[in-house]
C-alpha cells in the first residue's frame, strides 16, 4: 500500500506546477501557513462545513474580519490536514451570487426584492392558505445535513408542531438513510460504531464502494499513516484512485456487492472461521442468517457478481487470518436499490467474525455531509429529538413533556420521505414546500421530472447562501441565509465527535442565520411562545442535550459549547459525570452489549434482487455516478465559486469510458459524445480511460447532467434513491 495519497504528494512537491501555481494564487492555500502577506490578530477554530469527516480548521482574523485559515494541528481528526476544499472554505462566503435580500415572485414571472417584514407575512398567508384549502399536510418542508442541528432542530419543530404539517425530510435521505436503518435494525439504534483511530489501528481494512482517497481524502491519511502494514482490500466496478493504492483490488460486477458479501460469509461458516463465543454471547439470528448464506457458494454467484469463486475463498480466508479487520463503505452501498441488506451484511460479517466494539474492527460507515449525524439525531424529521420514534406515544409524550407544550402537536408518524413528497406533490397532495439550504433541482434523482414535479407547486420557498441555484430559479420566494463561517452552532462527524463551528465574518446585505429566519416565520405564524426559551442556537443546544438523557446518545455531560470545544469534540455518548480528557477516543459496543430490548446485535438479511434498470441493446451500458474529484463537494453551490478549486477539475461534463467500450463505438478521447438514458440525453465530454469496466461508464455527481439519467429507483426500506445504477447508451455526437 502505498504511504501517501496522489494529492498529498503532488500538494506535498515544491516543485510540481500544481504547487506553484496554487502558492501563487492570490487566495489561494498554502501548505498549512498562513501566508506573511497576512499578520492576524486573532484565530478561531472550528469544524469544516463541508463532508462529514468534520476537519478543524483554524480561521485567521485581522481587525475582526476572517482573512484566512489554515488545518488546526493538534485536532485528533485531521492533525494539520486540510483537503482542497477546506483550504478554500472562507471563499463561498464573499460570492458575487450571495443571496442578500428577501426575492418575491411578482405577477410578470420576476424575482423583485422586499423586506423581511414583508417576506415572512406571505410566507405565512400563503402557506396557510393552502393548508386551509387542501389540510395541514399540504405543505412539506426539506431540510439539510449542511447547517448546525440546533438550526436543524427548531426548522423540525417549528414546521411539525407550529405549522402543524406531518411532512418534513432532509436531504440526508439521499446519502445515508440506508446506514440509518441498516443499523437500527441491528443494533438497535442508529449508532455508528468506530472512530477515525480504527483506521490506523486495523491490519486488514475493506473498502466497498468508497473512494475514501477522492471523497474524503483525511481519513485516507488515517490509512497511510497506520503502522501495522495493513492490508488493504477495496470493492468497487472502478479502478478508482483508492482501488489504484489498495493491495487488492476486486472488480465485482454493479450491483453484485450482496451477492459478493453473502458468498464471503457463506465461506467464513463453512470453514469454522467464526468467533463463536461471541456470536453465542451478543447475537441473534444467526442460524437463520446462515441458512440464508447457505446457497451463495463462490460458484454460483461468481456470473453474478464477476468475481471469480477463488477469490471469494481467498478474501474469506484474509478476514479471517486478520486480528484487526475493519469494513469501510459508504455511498456505492447506500444509494442502492437494496442498499439496507448489503450494508447489513457488511455488519454481519463483522458480527460472525467479533470485529466490532475494539481497536481497529468494527463496520464503519463514513457520512458524506458535515452534520449528517446532527441530522439523524435532531432534526425532527424522520425521528423525534435524540433518536426517538413519532409513533411511540411515550416518547411523545417525554418530547412535550420537554418542550412544555401540547402532546397533541406531536405528530404520531414521522411523514412522507423525500420521494413520497415529491410523488405528494406530483399527485396534488402537496400543495406548498419549503426548501432549506439543498438544492434539489440539481441533486435529485431524475431531474427533468424533478423540475417538472417543483414547477406543480402552488408555492416554493427557498432557503438559500445563494440565489443562483438550479432550485432557487423554481421559487416564489427566495429567503437570503447566512452561510458556515456567519453563525455559531453545533455539527456531528462520521465518528460521532460534536463540534463547534463559530461566526467569524457577518453575512452579506440583509441575510439572516437559518436560526434567526426561524424564529421570524415562527413568530409571524403565531407561534413564537411554543419557542419562547430558544432565544439563541445555545438555549436549543440545552434543550436537545436534556432529549438525550438516558437515550443511547446521552450528551448530558457536555455543558455547553466551550465544554467540548476544550475538549477537541467528544464522541456520544457522554452521560452526566463522564470524565473525558482532551482528544480522546471513544467506540460503541466494547461491552459486547447493545440497543436492542435483548441487548443482542441482529443478523439481518434477504433476498438479493436485481437493479430496476436493465441493461438492453438499445441502453448497453451501465452508467455508474460519484464524486469526480477531490476539490468539488455535491452540486458546486459553493465549491464553485472558487476560481483555485475549478483549476483542479474539469470544466466541463464529461463520461468515463473504457477503452473497450470508446475503440467500439469509434469515440476519441475528448471527443463530444452523447449520453441518453430512457430518461433523457445529454451532451458531454468522452474520457477514455482504464480505469472503467469494459460495459460500464462514469459520470460525476457534480454536474447537474448526470441527473438528468438516472433512474428514480429507491431502496424499499430506507427509501434511499439508487444512483449508483441505471442503463444508458452513449453515441459520438454530430455537429
Amino acid at each position: 500500500m502505498s504511504a501517501q495519497n496522489p494529492w498529498t504528494r503532488l500538494l506535498h512537491d515544491p516543485g510540481s506546477v500544481l504547487t506553484r501555481d496554487l502558492l501563487r494564487e492570490p487566495g489561494g492555500f498554502g501548505l498549512g501557513q498562513v501566508p506573511k502577506r497576512v499578520q492576524p490578530d486573532a484565530t478561531t477554530a472550528m469544524i469544516c462545513g463541508f463532508c462529514g469527516v468534520g476537519c478543524s480548521l483554524d480561521v485567521h482574523r485581522k481587525e475582526g474580519r476572517a482573512v484566512n485559515l489554515s488545518p488546526s494541528a493538534a485536532h485528533p481528526v485531521n492533525r494539520g490536514m486540510a483537503c482542497p476544499k477546506g483550504w478554500e472554505a472562507l471563499t463561498p462566503l464573499a460570492a458575487p451570487d450571495r443571496a442578500t435580500q428577501p426575492l418575491l415572485r411578482d405577477a410578470a414571472g420576476m424575482l423583485r426584492p422586499v423586506d423581511w417584514g414583508e417576506a415572512a407575512q406571505v410566507f405565512c398567508t400563503r402557506m396557510k392558505a393552502l393548508q386551509a384549502e387542501h389540510g395541514a399536510d399540504a405543505v412539506a418542508f426539506l431540510g439539510t445535513g449542511q447547517i448546525p442541528f440546533e438550526e436543524m432542530a427548531y426548522l423540525g419543530a417549528f414546521a411539525k408542531f407550529g405549522m402543524g404539517t406531518r411532512h418534513g425530510d432532509g436531504n440526508t435521505r439521499q446519502c445515508m438513510a440506508t446506514a440509518v436503518v441498516a443499523y437500527k435494525e441491528c443494533f438497535g439504534f442508529d449508532a455508528p460504531p468506530f472512530t477515525y483511530a480504527d483506521l490506523e489501528e486495523s491490519d486488514v481494512l475493506v473498502f466497498i464502494g468508497s473512494n475514501a482517497c477522492i471523497a474524503h481524502p483525511i481519513l485516507w491519511e488515517h490509512v497511510a499513516r497506520n503502522p501495522h502494514d495493513p492490508t488493504l482490500v477495496v470493492i468497487d466496478p472502478r479502478r478508482t484512485e483508492t482501488a489504484a493504492q489498495a493491495d487488492w483490488h476486486l472488480p465485482l460486477r454493479p450491483k453484485g456487492d450482496l451477492a459478493l458479501l453473502y458468498a464471503v460469509a457463506h465461506v467464513l461458516i463453512r470453514e469454522g472461521f467464526l468467533d463463536r463465543d461471541f456470536v453465542e454471547a451478543h447475537t441473534e439470528g444467526f442460524e437463520g442468517f446462515a441458512a440464508h448464506v447457505a446457497s451463495f457458494d463462490p460458484a454460483s454467484v461468481e456470473r453474478e457478481t464477476g468475481i471469480p469463486a477463488a477469490d471469494v475463498e481467498r478474501l474469506a480466508h484474509l478476514i479471517h487470518e486478520g486480528q484487526r479487520v475493519s469494513f469501510w463503505w459508504t455511498m456505492g452501498v447506500n444509494q442502492s436499490h437494496q442498499g439496507v441488506l448489503t450494508a447489513q451484511a457488511i455488519i454481519a460479517l463483522a458480527l460472525m467474525t467479533g470485529n466490532i466494539g475494539r481497536p481497529g474492527a468494527g463496520p464503519c460507515s463514513i457520512t458524506g455531509q458535515c452534520n449528517a449525524m446532527g441530522s439523524r439525531l435532531f432534526s425532527n424529521t424522520t425521528c423525534l429529538f435524540g433518536g426517538r420514534s413519532f409513533g411511540d406515544a411515550g416518547h411523545r409524550a417525554e418530547i412535550a413533556e420537554l418542550m412544555d407544550m401540547d402532546v397533541e402537536r406531536i405528530p404520531t408518524d414521522s411523514g412522507y420521505a423525500y420521494d413520497q413528497i415529491m410523488e405528494g406533490i406530483l399527485d396534488g397532495e402537496i400543495r406548498g414546500l419549503w426548501v432549506v439550504a439543498t438544492n434539489g433541482a440539481h441533486s435529485w434523482i431524475n431531474q427533468r421530472d424533478a423540475r417538472a414535479i417543483l414547477d406543480k407547486l402552488d408555492f416554493l420557498v427557498v432557503q438559500d447562501m445563494y440565489a443562483s441555484t438550479e432550485t432557487c430559479a423554481h421559487a416564489d420566494l427566495v429567503l437570503p441565509a447566512a452561510g458556515w463561517g456567519e453563525k455559531e452552532g453545533c455539527f456531528i462527524n462520521s465518528e460521532r465527535r460534536l463540534g463547534v463551528i463559530k461566526q467569524v465574518a457577518r453575512a452579506p446585505g440583509k441575510a439572516l442565520s437559518d436560526f434567526r429566519i426561524v424564529r421570524l416565520l415562527a413568530d409571524a405564524w403565531g407561534c413564537g411562545d411554543l419557542f419562547g426559551a430558544w432565544k439563541t442556537p445555545a438555549d436549543v443546544f440545552q434543550v436537545l442535550r436534556e432529549s438525550t438523557r438516558g437515550r443511547p446518545c446521552d450528551i448530558t455531560g457536555l455543558a455547553d459549547y466551550e465544554g467540548f470545544d476544550v475538549l477537541r469534540g467528544a464522541h456520544w455518548p457522554v452521560p452526566a459525570g463522564t470524565q473525558l480528557e482532551v482528544a480522546s477516543e471513544r467506540r460503541l459496543f466494547e461491552d459486547g452489549r447493545f440497543y436492542t430490548p435483548s441487548g443482542r446485535a441482529r443478523f439481518c438479511f434477504g433476498p438479493s434482487r436485481p437493479p430496476a434498470d436493465a441493461t438492453s441493446p438499445r441502453f448497453p451500458l451501465v452508467l455508474l455516478t460519484g464524486r469526480g474529484t477531490s476539490s468539488q463537494f455535491h452540486t458546486m453551490t459553493r465549491t464553485g465559486k472558487s476560481a483555485v478549486l475549478a483549476r483542479l477539475h474539469p470544466r466541463e461534463p464529461y463520461v468515463e469510458l473504457s477503452t473497450a467500450d470508446a475503440r467500439a463505438l469509434a469515440v476519441d478521447d475528448h471527443a463530444w459524445v452523447v449520453v441518453e438514458s430512457p430518461r433523457g440525453k445529454v451532451r458531454v465530454r468522452a474520457f477514455v480511460t482504464t480505469t472503467v469496466p469494459e460495459g460500464s461508464c462514469f459520470m460525476s455527481m457534480h454536474f447537474a447532467e448526470t441527473n438528468e439519467l438516472t433512474n428514480p429507483s429507491f431502496d424499499p426500506k430506507s427509501r434511499e434513491p439508487s444512483y449508483k445504477h441505471c442503463a444508458v447508451s452513449v453515441s459520438r455526437a454530430s455537429g
